[in-house]
């Protein structure tokens, strides 16, 4: 059974999630500002030079400019006490420079679960494990991806 607190917490992760998926840089940004603790713990297979809701920003600039049709479609959400899980599939058309590939038209499909730590109505702590290789082999960095 949930508590009201874990409801809530599920209830703005959504609202997180929503503006995430309108692909629009400023909405984002400002859902980071609104949602995101300044000084949040971020660990995510992410290189970055800065850190907090900078850095998390900065995740999303990235990935707008490289798959501008980004869409992260939540499939489970699990909440528990201040923690909730979201184990979600992201998909987008590689159509800007990633990780220094040139934009190659091709789609990805990839798995992604993050854990949120939750205080004070804002995310405070961010887990995040990513199928970077599946994302890689598709763009064709690893063998056996599309040719």
């Amino acid at each position: 059974m949930s508590t009201s607190q874990e409801t809530s917490n599920v209830e703005m992760l959504g609202r997180f999630h929503d503006a995430v998926n309108t692909g629009d840089a400023e909405v984002i940004a400002k859902a980071i500002d609104e949602f995101v603790d300044p000084d949040v713990l971020f660990h995510a297979p992410v290189p970055m030079d800065t850190t907090g809701a900078q850095a998390l920003k900065q995740v999303w600039t990235v990935l707008l400019r490289a798959f501008p049709d980004v869409h992260v479609a939540v499939e489970d959400v699990i909440a528990q006490g201040d923690k909730v899980v979201s184990r979600n599939t992201v998909t987008g058309t590689h159509r800007g420079e990633y990780r220094g590939l040139q934009p190659t038209g091709r789609s990805v499909t990839y798995s992604e679960i993050f854990i949120f730590r939750i205080a004070d109505g804002r995310i405070a702590e961010i887990w995040g494990v990513v199928d970077v290789f599946s994302q890689m082999r598709q763009l064709g960095l690893i063998p056996g991806g599309p040719s």
